[in-house]
């Protein structure tokens, strides 16, 4: 795929760029409460500015329905980005109507644009080729050139990732570039010892990049949520923990798997329990038990590693050339479950080799917990994307950059 530094070659002065960033960021009302993904485009925006072009820069955010919904609107991300740039940036209250049309006649070379939430526009999302289509047709009367820089939406197949690049000159800008690099030293060029390290919600969200890192990863290490179905697929008491029963099947054969392809599966051998789920708006206290995992008492819940757990994993991390984690290891955003998820990403920090946070929660977690997001080797912008390029999968928006 041709990149923005040869967009950039060409010259750009004067012309208008679209720029499909990843502004979905966390909102509490109207504050943003995490800008990772907002200053992660801004080497591309800046760039394009200082060359002179004119800037266009698109986002969904949330999952509005189709209509216009003033809880997602860009117009915070908006602002941010030009406190970011040290700029002043519009902001057009529509996707392709009059507002978006003044905001773009008017701009002047050098200057930058954020039209609305690109969800606002049924047709972004649809799975109506033709009605995806018109909505491209109109967003591509708007530019003269396509930058795909929203690492976060490439796998989805939405117009402004996929219909919209077929219809403009098409470049990735920095962060995808970035974040492609990144993901091919965990596929094709990876230094060993290679440790994954795995939590989250559901195993269901992960089962697809298990089956696909049993071939090529050293060591795999399971938190989280979905730790309580490995742990039940080995025939323990997980008391009321989040459970998937129909994912028992498809663990308890990747657990074989793992024993037979010489992959070494961990599991917690403690966790922490309480009899209910905390209270994530006032943080009161918890309480917990430790337990070990092989004793989670029926009417308990586990909601993070344990102190035994968190040593292991950081001994498993310890040597590791390379690190992909993906997904807390609990209730981190309660202080009271937050030290396993902490423990995990300190080991990243002291690993020796390079270390990848994959995204969501992940990086979510790492800002949260004070880390300096410089102690890793990448933080991925996303998680979905990161999951799906490493479970193999075509990634509707990077094959929509390819010529």
């Amino acid at each position: 795929m041709k990149t923005i530094d040869e967009l950039l070659s060409e010259g750009v002065a004067g012309k208008r760029v679209f720029v499909r960033a990843d502004l979905n960021v966390p909102l509490d009302g109207t504050t943003i409460t995490d800008d990772g993904r907002i200053r992660a485009v801004v080497p591309t925006v800046k760039a394009l500015a200082d060359a002179g072009a004119r800037v266009i820069v698109a986002s969904h955010l949330g999952r509005p329905k189709g209509a216009p919904d003033p809880a997602f609107s860009l117009a915070p991300a908006a602002a941010r980005l030009g406190e970011l740039l040290g700029a002043d940036v519009s902001f057009a209250e529509d996707t392709v109507g009059p507002a978006a049309e003044a905001a773009v006649s008017g701009l002047a070379d050098g200057r930058v644009a954020v039209i609305e939430n690109l969800r606002f526009n049924a047709g972004e999302t649809s799975k109506d080729d033709a009605e995806r289509a018109a909505f491209a047709d109109r967003l591509a009367g708007l530019a003269d050139v396509y930058v795909g820089d929203g690492f976060g939406a490439v796998h989805r197949g939405h117009a402004s990732v996929f219909d919209l690049p077929k219809r403009l000159p098409h470049y990735a800008g920095y962060l995808i570039a970035t974040e492609v690099g990144v993901l091919k030293k965990l596929t094709d060029d990876v230094r060993r010892p290679y440790v994954v390290a795995l939590g989250g919600a559901k195993v269901s969200d992960k089962l697809a990049v298990i089956d696909q890192l049993l071939g090529k990863a050293d060591r795999l290490l399971i938190g989280g949520g979905m730790a309580y179905t490995f742990l039940k697929a080995k025939g323990y008491e997980v008391g009321i923990s989040l459970l998937q029963e129909d994912q028992i099947p498809a663990v308890q054969e990747y657990i074989e798997r793992a024993e037979k392809n010489g992959v070494e599966l961990v599991l917690p051998v403690d966790v922490l329990v309480a009899p209910e789920f905390p209270d994530l708006k006032t943080k009161a206290p918890a309480n917990p038990t430790t337990v070990a995992a092989d004793a989670i008492p029926a009417d308990q819940e586990g909601l993070d590693i344990g102190p035994e757990t968190r040593k292991l994993y950081a001994s498993k991390l310890a040597d590791a050339a390379t690190v992909f984690w993906n997904g807390p290891m609990g209730v981190f955003e309660h202080p009271d479950y937050a030290e396993g998820t902490k423990a995990v990403a300190q080991a990243l920090v002291d690993a020796p080799g390079f270390t990848v946070v994959g995204g969501g929660d992940s990086a979510a977690a790492v800002r949260t917990l004070g880390f300096d997001e410089n102690a890793f080797g990448h933080i991925s912008t996303g998680g979905g994307a990161s999951l799906e390029y490493l479970e193999g999968k075509t990634l509707p928006g990077l094959a929509a950059l390819e010529d």
